[in-house]
């Protein structure tokens, strides 16, 4: 699936992954492929991104950093908007 987070500075990260796990306003919870189509507010807390081998990284000093863990990046945010339709994820972040 492709994803996308977006702040009102910058595109933080775009590209292709193999899932994504976000903080819910209803509790934290997980994106894969092909996934219905969702609307969701996200709270404070951390995005994990399950990556490709070719992701690019973008660091964002305003949100925080992306950070590697093996193929796991992780980025804190304090509040966002998720919209996942026809595999394509975008989260806008404040």
């Amino acid at each position: 699936m492709y994803l996308e987070i977006v702040s009102p500075e910058a595109t933080i990260f775009s590209s292709e992954v193999d899932s994504v796990v976000v903080p819910g306003a209803m509790g934290e919870f997980q994106m894969l492929n092909n996934h219905a189509p969702i609307v969701s507010l996200l709270k404070e807390g951390t995005i994990k991104i399950h990556t490709h081998s070719d992701s690019k990284l973008v660091y964002d000093e305003l949100h925080g950093s992306l950070v590697p863990e093996d193929k796991l990046l992780k980025l804190k945010i304090n509040s966002g908007t998720l919209e996942m339709k026809d595999n394509k994820a975008i989260i806008l972040v404040e």
